[in-house]
């Protein structure tokens, strides 16, 4: 294993002292050691990353790093491909890769293609990388920096490392905030105001595992839940599909904030269409929680004047359960959009379960659900 102290002082002595990304919980220790120690920017999306990262080479000359799971290398095809290549702007970068759906190593089933095809994309974008595992070690990392990747660098071509499970040692900082109430309980407290017709579109994470649970709680089956257990920032346009395709029915989306910052135009677009069955939620801790907890900039910014200047006619708030249980007859009855913000803390159950029915099974019990 890898010291990330080691690891980024090393960095930091070949001019690598910059660092912007999308956290990963296979980064995790390497992303709190940069939050806690370094120039470090959490960003929106990868995509967004990587053009700050660009911005960094145009300004100090200097190379950046990039870090991101390797789910989000679709969201930076475009801006490799026609931004920071060599036959473009040659503008070089370090990427730091989370190596999720790794052959041979168990992981959730919307990792598996991106895994199966990760340094396969890497080779089509020409960006040479090394894999790194529990069995690596910083001397070896730092000989081929210096053999190699430095040179690439040098000569305006990127680099990643592709971290697999393990890879670093552990490294943590303390996350919180003053949030009183639960997300899986916020979950469980919108579920028992849901009727047997509405149905819900559930972000990426801990979210859609918490709603997967607390209907095997309740027995109800999960034909009205359409779990997104990839493509993180999208459930909310996933949603609007639904609803403007399905206007007899209330469709809920449960989002988060990292998800709804990562794709904010969805927002203004589900606004303009103004679906009056879509009831937009939002459970806010400021984190990536599913991923190791590091903040968001959701606190840092109005959401709630967002969310209208977008064009949603209405905004509801809620702190804890009371409010939440105050405002949500309304929230529910209300011709949509509408939107509800709930202040959540970043505590999870250890214990926490994930789905045990496939996507495809989601899927077709979501169909036929929607037909009935």
């Amino acid at each position: 294993m890898i010291n990330v102290e080691d690891f980024v002082k090393y960095l930091k002595n070949i001019n690598i002292d910059f660092f912007t990304g999308v956290p990963d919980s296979q980064l995790s220790s390497f992303a709190d050691y940069v939050e806690e120690n370094c120039e470090n920017i959490i960003a929106a999306n990868e995509g967004n990353a990587l053009a700050i990262a660009s911005g960094y080479n145009l300004s100090t000359g200097n190379y950046p790093l990039v870090y991101l799971q390797n789910s989000g290398l679709g969201n930076i095809v475009n801006p490799v491909t026609s931004l920071t290549h060599s036959e473009v702007y040659s503008i070089p970068v370090v990427y730091l890769i989370g190596w999720r759906g790794q052959p041979g190593v168990h992981d959730e089933p919307q990792h598996i293609k991106q895994g199966a095809i990760t340094l396969d994309l890497l080779n089509l974008l020409d960006i040479k990388y090394t894999v790194i595992s529990n069995e690596s070690n910083f001397d070896e990392l730092k000989e081929i920096f210096e053999n190699d990747f430095i040179n690439q660098l040098n000569c305006g071509k990127s680099v990643a490392v592709v971290v697999s499970k393990g890879a670093f040692e552990e490294y943590k900082i303390k996350k919180e905030n003053n949030n009183i109430l639960s997300r899986e309980k916020a979950i469980q407290t919108i579920v028992d105001f849901l009727s047997e017709k509405d149905m819900v579109v559930s972000t990426t994470g801990k979210s859609s595992r918490e709603l997967f649970e607390y209907r095997e709680e309740l027995k109800q089956g999960h034909g009205n839940d359409f779990l997104t257990v990839g493509s993180m920032g999208h459930s909310s346009s996933i949603a609007l599909g639904v609803a403007l395709n399905n206007p007899n029915k209330r469709i809920f989306c449960f989002d988060g904030d990292g998800a709804i910052l990562m794709h904010m135009g969805s927002l203004a677009l589900i606004g303009s269409m103004k679906p009056k069955n879509f009831h937009h939620v939002m459970f806010n801790n400021s984190a990536h929680e599913s991923v190791g907890g590091l903040p968001t900039i959701m606190s840092d910014i109005d959401i709630n004047e967002i969310i209208l200047a977008c064009g949603y006619d209405k905004v509801y708030n809620a702190k804890s359960i009371d409010e939440l249980k105050d405002v949500l007859p309304k929230f529910i009855e209300d011709n949509g959009p509408v939107f509800l913000n709930i202040d959540v803390n970043l505590k999870s159950r250890n214990d926490l379960g994930r789905p045990t029915t496939t996507p495809l099974e989601n899927k077709l019990d979501f169909i036929e659900k929607l037909r009935s």
